[in-house]
């Protein structure tokens, strides 16, 4: 079993900064890629930024060149650059992995329990 705990969530102004951490359990980031979501309030939730295990990115076109995806393998730990935040971009962000258990592509899907970012205008 893999435990996801995201931190680094908070309040902070339109136009500021954040940096959410999602840090595992055991060493799973090097193998399978991870993702960021994020729920809105009264919102499903979506996809926001992801990287594969091979470091390639995506990103949901409301923030691109405002957010940056990144992992340190070493520290089994994920990360979200947020810059120039703005109102839209709260919500609760989720950390995920998707993990293949066998050779017949079953797999399990972690997540963490969540962070609060809250961006006031």
């Amino acid at each position: 079993q893999v435990q996801l705990v995201e931190s680094g969530g908070g309040l902070v102004q339109a136009g500021g900064s954040l940096r959410l951490s999602c840090t595992a359990s055991r060493n799973i980031f090097s193998r399978n890629g991870v993702s960021w979501y994020r729920q809105p309030p009264g919102k499903q939730r979506e996809l926001v930024a992801s990287i594969t295990s091979d470091g390639y990115t995506n990103y949901a076109d409301s923030v691109k060149a405002r957010f940056t995806i990144s992992r340190d393998n070493a520290k089994n730990t994920a990360y979200l650059q947020m810059n120039s935040l703005e109102p839209e971009d709260t919500g609760v962000y989720f950390c995920h992995t998707r993990v293949v258990v066998n050779v017949e592509g079953a797999y399990v899907d972690h997540w963490g329990q969540g962070t609060q970012v809250t961006v006031s205008s």
